[in-house]
């Protein structure tokens, strides 16, 4: 039986995404190892980050309640986990350390001391920043998931994000929801980086919040199209005697949602591909233009033959 994420942090299943963030957040302090030496800190610090790191995503939170641990970390199939499924399986980065400073915004929440003088107090988490001082740490980065046919077409994403903004007495700090607006074009192509700046959680100690930055990712259907920079790719499946040696046609559904028939009347063998220019993606520079439609095969040979068919193949390519 896997573990129970939502024990882990003590809170229940119908906790929403704020509480789920109350929770690391004094989880997270009590047993984080520079703060609590006893036996067994570490690694409870470590599994309230994995909790967490699962609970505050809406894609793993939603694959785990429906498939749990194993589920989660395996792969659900597309056609049972529906569009958008955890088909990848999840793998914690085991640093919790990052999600912590992720969390608090990079700065050690422990302390807040200066000398008199000014200076900063050394507390092992490479120090404090100034009073006033203005920075902004490494943006967050997260997975934004689209398919070939929003990448082709264009779509608008909406997507609510909840972040930590600090109240005006700079100490404590509230969880808002925003929706933030995505525009995404034709053509643009896997590990696009879009970018929000300052629409991230505020720490404690960061006067500027932290940007969100989405890195696009394309969801494949089995036995479906995929894309090499402009090319869409699709896949015939076809039988070596009726049409991979005497011609054929082949009915294929473009991106754009139309059936269209390619005649083929040469010999397909396993290098051969047919190349449809301008049926491909819209290229990002100039969406009014498309790369190529290319259609490779896979050949389905007979699993045997009559010694009467063997006869007149040999008789047929002999001639």
């Amino acid at each position: 039986m896997g573990q129970d994420y939502y024990a882990v942090l003590g809170i229940t299943r119908n906790t929403i995404d704020a509480d789920i963030k109350k929770a690391y957040r004094k989880l997270a302090l009590k047993y984080h190892p520079d703060k609590n030496e006893e036996p067994g800190a570490t690694d409870k610090f470590r599994r309230i980050a994995e909790a967490y790191d699962v609970l505050s995503d809406l894609r793993k939170k939603a694959t785990y309640d429906k498939f749990g641990e194993e589920g989660l970390k395996g792969g659900i199939p597309e056609e049972f986990g529906g569009h958008g499924a955890w088909i990848t399986g999840y793998t914690f980065h085991n640093n919790p350390e990052k999600i912590f400073r992720d969390f608090f915004g990079g700065d050690n929440p422990f302390a807040d001391f200066y000398l008199q003088d000014g200076s900063e107090v050394n507390t092992g988490f490479g120090g404090l920043r100034g009073r006033g001082q203005k920075r902004q740490d490494p943006p967050i980065e997260r997975d934004l998931y689209l398919s070939l046919e929003d990448l082709f077409h264009g779509c608008t994403k909406k997507i609510k994000i909840s972040r930590r903004v600090m109240n005006e007495d700079g100490h404590t700090s509230n969880i808002k929801d925003k929706i933030l607006t995505i525009d995404v074009k034709p053509g643009w192509k896997q590990g696009t980086k879009l970018s929000f700046t300052e629409e991230g959680d505020q720490g404690c100690n960061v006067r500027l919040p932290l940007s969100v930055v989405f890195l696009l990712n394309v969801l494949l259907k089995p036995n479906r199209a995929r894309r090499e920079n402009g090319s869409v790719f699709f896949f015939s499946i076809i039988p070596l005697s009726s049409r991979a040696l005497i011609g054929c046609s082949v009915e294929v559904q473009t991106l754009d949602d139309r059936l269209i028939n390619i005649p083929i009347n040469e010999i397909i063998h396993f290098s051969y591909k047919k190349v449809m220019p301008g049926e491909g993606m819209p290229l990002p520079e100039d969406p009014t233009q498309k790369g190529n439609l290319i259609i490779q095969f896979d050949i389905q040979f007979p699993r045997k033959l009559t010694p009467e068919k063997k006869y007149l193949i040999k008789q047929a390519l002999l001639t």
